[in-house]
Order: structure tokens, then sequence, then C-alpha cells
């Protein structure tokens, strides 16, 4: 994994779109201040400068079918909560990609796909990980940091190169169809409340609020959700949310 690391910028994943046909993949690009870091839904990042972990990986898979472009969020949320426990921070996945230690966000991804007949050409993957921040002023509801959980004040430029290599083993897998079961098997044991119990979910649509424990995860990325009565519903992204 090569590294380009900018003083400022709009985004990194802005910074790659721009420059996408002279960059040689994979490369990781950092910033020590995004100005209009971006997270899903178009919600913005919260990141003190030099604090935090903000960067985007560009990356060209090989032979990716578009089907099986969920596999790729799958290996770096692994990657997420693979670096996490290095640090002695269990962490789980919340369905499709945060990164969450108990009820509280640590971590978010974006990533961006190329498309090109039947394959995947390439990917930007943007990764928010909060490490020393322990003051967050936005209004998102639940931010945690590395710091705020073990009281450590860690060395971002060693950080980096710990998660660029985790990331780049798992999006290693992605490329044989039999490391992508195994991905998905791995990615649905670390659910964030995976656990079979019921729990509150909206449906975005009507705004209807119903309890619901997750009944399974498709490998393109759909969640069926098993509600009280047994009935099973099945959504796509942003079509529902966690309560």
């Amino acid at each position: 994994m090569r590294f380009i690391h900018l003083e400022e910028v709009d985004s990194t994943n802005a910074y790659i779109m721009r420059n996408v046909w002279e960059l040689e993949a994979p490369v990781m690009v950092t910033a020590y201040r995004q100005t209009a870091g971006q997270g899903q839904r178009g919600n913005s990042w919260e990141a003190e400068p030099g604090k935090n972990l903000t960067f985007s990986v560009f990356y060209r898979p090989i032979g990716l079918p578009p089907m099986a472009q969920f596999s790729m969020s799958e290996a770096v949320a692994l990657a997420v909560v693979d670096f996490l426990a290095n640090h002695g921070i269990e962490a789980k996945v919340k369905w499709p990609n945060d990164i969450y230690v108990d009820d509280r966000k640590i971590c978010g991804i974006l990533i961006r796909h190329s498309v090109m007949g039947d394959t995947v050409t390439y990917s930007v993957i943007g990764v928010g990980i909060d490490v020393n921040q322990t003051l967050f002023l936005s209004d998102a509801p639940n931010p945690v940091s590395m710091k705020q959980i073990t009281g450590e004040t860690y060395d971002l430029p060693l950080l980096e190169k710990e998660v660029a290599d985790i990331i780049e083993r798992r999006l290693e897998r992605i490329n044989d169809p039999e490391q992508r079961v195994r991905l998905h098997d791995e990615f649905m044991k670390n659910l964030w409340r995976g656990d079979g119990n019921l729990y509150p979910f909206t449906d975005t649509a009507t705004g209807e609020s119903f309890d619901a424990k997750i009944e399974s995860i498709a490998s393109h990325g759909p969640i069926s959700l098993r509600l009280a009565d047994g009935t099973v519903r099945t959504y796509a992204f942003k079509e529902v949310s966690f309560q």
C-alpha cells in the first residue's frame, strides 16, 4: 500500500475522484484536516484536526462482479474490527458498515464503486476512526474514541500503517469467490445487535417503528428482519434504520 499525506483537503474521497486516472492502486490518502468529510446519507463527519484517522483507500479489485461489491464493505468493516481488537477494543459492525463499541459509534465507512460491464473497475473507500478526540461538538448522538475507551493517546502515523496493512490483507480475500463466502460468514458473526434478540427499527419510507431481530443479510447487502409475529421483511440500504 502506498501513501499520500495531505495537510488539508475537502475530503480524501473527493481528492481520489479528482485524480482517479493518475493514481496507482492500492493507495491510501490521509489528511490532517478534511473540510468537507462525508458520512453515510450525505452527513458530515466530525473530526478534530490531527486527532483521528481520516483517510481513503483507492483500490482496484480483480474480476469482482457488481453483485459481490458488498464483500468489499464487509472486508473493510472487519479490518477495522481487527484493528481495534489489536488495541484491546471489542467492536461490532452495525449494518451496513458503521463500527460500534457497545452502543457508541467509533468509525464510519463510505465506499463508492465504479462499475463497467460485469466488473467493479475501482473503489474509493473512505474511513474515519475516532482516535484521540475526546470532545465532540456536533449533534452526532453517540460518538466515542479509542482514547475515551482506553485512556491512551495514540501515535497516528503508526496507526495509519497498521490499519492500511490490515485493510489490504482483508481486501485481497474478495477476489476469490470461496474467500468471499468465508468473509460473509465472519461478517455475520460480528454483527452489532446480531444476537437473535428483538430490537427497535424504523421503516424510513413509512416512518413505522417495529421490533425485530436480524434474520440474515444477503451476500449483496440487503438485510432481512424477523418481526415478533414471525413475518420477515427485507430492506435494502437506507430503507430501514436502527433506533
